[in-house]
């Protein structure tokens, strides 16, 4: 018997797919094009751009000597002549722009004559040494802690053991009236903001604007119509200090969170009482922020303000710095960097003030509002000594210390100069030769209808269609002031300037990225740096340098590289670690790591870094105009300086501001194109 055993089925091959010669292979799966990337097409720009520099250099340049003027020029000359001849008649000066001078000079004068200049009738201030200390260590212990009332005591005394005494009460005299008028319109502006969305769509490209723009644009035009003084720069700190605290106030009003207001609503409360009651209340910390951005931003605004003739410690460093005295500027910018980081800390103390009280226990809590009374009593005593007796008014001495630190510093710099300027100018020299003067060379020796093709060029490209055309504007806008060469020369020290700035922001914020401990060491450090006004960067590198260009580059590169590190930081750390932990576990070694996939994934964030990077180092190479950095910075302050150049100088102004705003368009229409 037999028995039939069946086989099981073979499964059936695929049949093939049949060729056809009418339809290629990559139209039968699905047309597929390749896609050529913006780092392609950058190049492509740039080697076009290079082949036409190499056949029509020199020609078209639209260059311009100092001494030259344009139509534009002196007709701005004429308008300045022409508003100063009828200050006093036209209508719209008599009851607008004078009275809102008189007012500022009035707060102004008040401030001054109760701290810093003889009052009426008396050959000192209100308020002598002895009271002003008094008042700022009780203030600085109510408001923070007694750590921080010693750090401004000591730092405020310091100031007369330099002899800078009337000098530093001149800077907190205008800086402490510009924060009061600016928070007077930005407190309300910020909580508007914070609570109607159309409102702040509305206001936010303002202040985006506003704080694109350097502090050197804000003084030449407030000139025309306030005149030179302190007046004028007190207005140019209020407008200058006032989007920190509008910006942050809406921030902290938005961030409260949606239950508690729902709560309060259910409550039957009011729309003024939720905002009274829950709202300020619970953004107090906040805000406080907001008052400490606001008092740097006011106090490194009134530093530059020497400029128009602004009294205090930043026309010591001016005119130091005009004659090369070393040691005096880097006495009054030590005096700056004090005030700046009393200021600070004082500021900082007092938001984390609420939170350190509602956790304190023991006998000191329960003691610290009797001791606060005996401590306002106190400083009421020195208050009035120091109205009453000389010796408590007049600081004694003659700034001895103030005297040691000069003469130190002129001897360090000697020493220096002696010693290093073979290294800082081989530095110098191959900074300069190796990638400044070319590619300085490469932007104004073009035609500037080629390189404003390939502006426009790349702002599409990198940016899309909105920053192209941005990039146009700005580009039509440069050409009709008739700074064209000065401009490019600007830009070529800003963008090497910049460069540089992101190679710094790269090794070092990977390193703090990766390591916790590096973190906690240096983040200390770029939060003091970004606390120092611009003004103060540029004495050190002075003395390395001599006043070239290269000190105002050099001066840039410290001032921002912390902005850009601590970005930089903050997005390697965000890049999950799960994903760190498959690349090792893939056999990637530290660089593969680094290169491949942390800073891939923290793309967002270089574009953020090389944003901020540029703003930064645009303001600061303007500022070197002071050092010799030439290009627009020397047109404004030339412009100060003689009546003739003055609409070169305003022209100059705007030059700048037409920078910042292309930089800063196309590279946040980039970051936004990268994290989509």
């Amino acid at each position: 018997m037999t028995v039939a055993v069946e086989k099981p089925e073979q499964p059936q091959k695929p049949e093939p797919p049949l060729k056809t010669d009418a339809v290629p292979p990559a139209a039968a799966s699905g047309a597929r094009t390749r896609k050529v990337s913006r780092g392609t097409v950058v190049a492509a720009i740039v080697v076009v751009w290079l082949v036409l520099f190499a056949l029509l250099r020199g020609r078209q340049t639209l260059t311009l000597a100092a001494a030259d003027l344009t139509d534009l020029h002196r007709w701005i000359n004429d308008l300045n002549d022409s508003i100063g001849a009828n200050r006093n008649s036209n209508p719209l000066f008599l009851y607008f722009f004078n009275e809102i001078r008189l007012v500022i000079d009035t707060l102004v004068t008040f401030v001054q004559e109760l701290i810093s200049q003889p009052s009426v009738g008396r050959p000192l201030p209100q308020i002598g040494w002895l009271g002003v200390v008094g008042i700022v260590g009780y203030v600085s212990w109510a408001a923070g802690n007694w750590r921080v009332a010693l750090l401004a005591v000591a730092g405020f005394t310091f100031f007369g053991l330099q002899g800078l005494w009337q000098e530093s009460m001149d800077t907190l005299a205008l800086t402490v009236s510009a924060v009061l008028v600016a928070l007077l319109f930005a407190i309300p502006l910020g909580v508007w903001a914070g609570l109607s969305d159309r409102f702040n769509r509305i206001v936010t490209p303002f202040l985006d604007f506003m704080q694109t723009m350097p502090t050197f644009v804000y003084l030449a035009p407030l000139t025309l119509f306030f005149l030179i003084g302190g007046a004028s720069a007190t207005i140019a700190t209020v407008i200058y200090a006032s989007p920190p605290a509008i910006r942050i106030t809406a921030h902290a009003i938005r961030s409260v969170p949606e239950t508690t207001v729902e709560a309060a609503d259910s409550l039957g409360a009011t729309r003024r009482q939720a905002l009274l009651k829950v709202l300020l209340p619970m953004s107090k910390r906040t805000v406080v922020m907001g008052v400490n951005q606001s008092i740097m931003a006011a106090l490194a605004m009134v530093t530059i303000a020497a400029l128009i003739d602004a009294p205090g410690l930043g026309k010591t460093v001016m005119q130091a710095l005009e004659s090369l005295d070393v040691g005096t500027a880097f006495n009054a910018g030590l005096a700056i960097v004090v005030m700046a980081i009393v200021l600070d800390r004082v500021t900082t103390a007092a938001s984390a003030r609420q939170e350190a009280a509602r956790h304190a226990t023991g006998r000191f809590a329960t003691w610290r509002k009797p001791l606060l009374a005996a401590g306002g009593v106190v400083a009421a005593v020195l208050v009035y000594m120091s109205h009453t007796y000389v010796w408590a008014a007049e600081f004694p001495g003659e700034g001895a210390t103030g005297s040691s630190i000069v003469k130190a510093a002129d001897t360090t710099t000697t020493w220096v100069q002696d010693s290093f300027s073979g290294l800082t100018n081989a530095f110098r020299d191959a900074i300069s030769y190796g990638l400044l003067n070319p590619f300085q060379s490469l932007l104004t020796d073009s035609p500037w209808w080629l390189v404003a093709a390939v502006l426009i060029a790349l702002g599409v490209v990198l940016g899309g269609w909105r920053a192209g055309a941005v990039a146009a504007v700005c580009v039509a806008l440069l050409v009709g002031t008739g700074l064209w060469s000065d401009a490019m020369t600007t830009l070529a020290s800003t963008l090497v300037a910049t460069v540089l700035v992101m190679v710094l922001g790269m090794v070092f914020g990977v390193w703090m990225g990766r390591s916790l401990l590096v973190d906690r060491v240096l983040r200390p450090s770029l939060d003091a740096a970004q606390v120092m006004p611009p003004f103060v960067y540029l004495v050190p590198f002075l003395a390395l340098f001599g006043a070239t260009r290269f000190t105002a580059i050099v001066a840039a590169i410290v001032y921002a590289a912390p902005v850009a590190i601590k970005i930089i930081a903050d997005g390697v750390r965000a890049v999950p670690e799960a994903t760190v932990e498959a690349a090792t576990s893939a056999g990637c070694n530290t660089w593969q790591i680094i290169t491949k996939v942390q800073l891939p994934m923290s793309r967002s964030a270089l574009t953020l870094a090389t944003n901020q990077g540029l703003i930064y180092v645009l303001s600061m190479v303007v500022v070197g105009g002071l050092v010799g950095a030439g290009a627009l910075g020397y047109d404004v302050v030339a412009g100060f300086a003689q009546g003739q150049l003055y609409g070169k100088g305003l022209a100059a102004g705007f030059a700048i501001v037409l920078l910042g705003v292309m930089f800063d368009r196309i590279t946040q229409a980039a970051a936004r194109r990268v994290s989509a």
